[in-house]
């Protein structure tokens, strides 16, 4: 085996060790820590402190995704898509098993990311799920369980497999997008049955409507706090960019823009691609991309970068809105900000 390989593979062992060493202790653990904090623009120092540091609290998953704080319960919900698994965290007892099977509840092998993916709770404390295998858009209470399907198709045709979602602040309408991740074949997949891959809204008469069907892969998706701009990330290697599209009256979208283009950056070999991203209450863009975290002004400025050093896949605000949660990779893990959330 090669040298470096085994290397790695120690580490990430021991390093694993660890994590389940401050699991297994009380609320004063202090958590391994790894990746670092690059300011890019002096106005990122008034969002991350000089002093701040990636913890990760726990480890050992396949692809974790999908973050979302529960006020309600105190604690941080997260899929583990290829798991067809939702995690919850809690500081004092750690991680258990929420809900499984959270996206395909069919017989035999669907798919190698069969899963619920992006989550939200909305304005009335349900549990929005995007499930890969079931190819829905679910909501659930978190008090009385139960699912019900808000979308699974789009003039008759059924969705590839939702992958993020988000609610609008004002209209409180389910936005999503639709790429094809979930398929057994991806975009090649024989039981496809709509060619875009699109951004949908779920109108008040619930109704889903295709808003934009020219992105290739669009993924994260989020507002400004005055719900008048829309932001999708776009998780194709050729095109890796973050859109802004203005929130028309009658909610649709307008034309749309590149607000910040980071294929150089995955064409210098950085690890991952724009996938979620969640707002501040300032209106930046704390959206995952190559490397990590990218922190972007409202005009679509880098003001710096919180690497953790590996693919990472999402990103959510939890306790009192000044933490950010990041699922990266196999890891779950938070850095202390001096942001908040927007809606916080």
């Amino acid at each position: 085996m090669d040298r470096e390989i085994v290397s790695r593979l120690i580490f990430s062992i021991a390093f694993n060790i660890l994590i389940l060493i401050a699991a297994a202790s009380n609320v004063n653990a202090q958590y391994p820590t790894f990746g670092k904090v690059i300011t890019v623009d002096p106005a990122f120092e008034k969002l991350v402190g000089k002093d701040a540091s990636i913890e990760v609290l726990a480890g050992g998953f396949t692809w974790a995704e999908g973050p979302v704080w529960s006020r309600e319960r105190g604690s941080l919900l997260f899929t583990d898509v290829p798991k067809n698994t939702i995690f919850e965290w809690k500081e004092k007892s750690g991680i258990s098993v929420f809900l499984n099977p959270s996206g395909y509840t069919g017989v035999g092998v669907y798919s190698d990311e069969p899963g619920a993916n992006g989550l939200l709770i909305d304005s009335k404390g349900n549990l929005v799920a995007c499930e890969h295998g079931d190819r829905r858009i679910s909501s659930m209470s978190l008090v009385k369980g139960g699912k019900r399907t808000i979308s699974d198709s789009y003039q008759g045709k059924r969705l590839n497999s939702p992958n993020d979602v988000a609610q609008h602040p004002v209209s409180k309408e389910i936005y999503f997008t639709d790429p094809p991740y979930g398929l057994a074949k991806k975009a090649e997949d024989p039981t496809r049955e709509i060619d875009v891959c699109g951004v949908y809204r779920i109108s008040g008469s619930g109704a889903t409507e295709l808003l934009i069907p020219d992105l290739s892969r669009p993924n994260g998706i989020a507002f400004s706090p005055d719900g008048k701009t829309l932001y999708v990330a776009v998780s194709d290697p050729e095109r890796a960019v973050i859109m802004s599209y203005p929130v028309l009256e009658n909610g649709k979208a307008g034309e749309g823009k590149v607000l910040f283009d980071a294929t150089p950056m995955v064409k210098q070999g950085m690890p991952g691609l724009p996938d979620g991203l969640k707002i501040d209450g300032r209106g930046n863009i704390w959206t995952t991309g190559p490397g990590g975290v990218l922190v972007l002004s409202p005009s679509g400025k880098l003001l710096g970068r919180i690497e953790t050093g590996r693919p990472t896949a999402n990103c959510a605000w939890g306790d009192d809105g000044s933490t950010l949660y990041i699922t990266a990779h196999s890891y779950l893990c938070r850095i202390r900000t001096l942001a908040k959330g927007a809606g916080w």
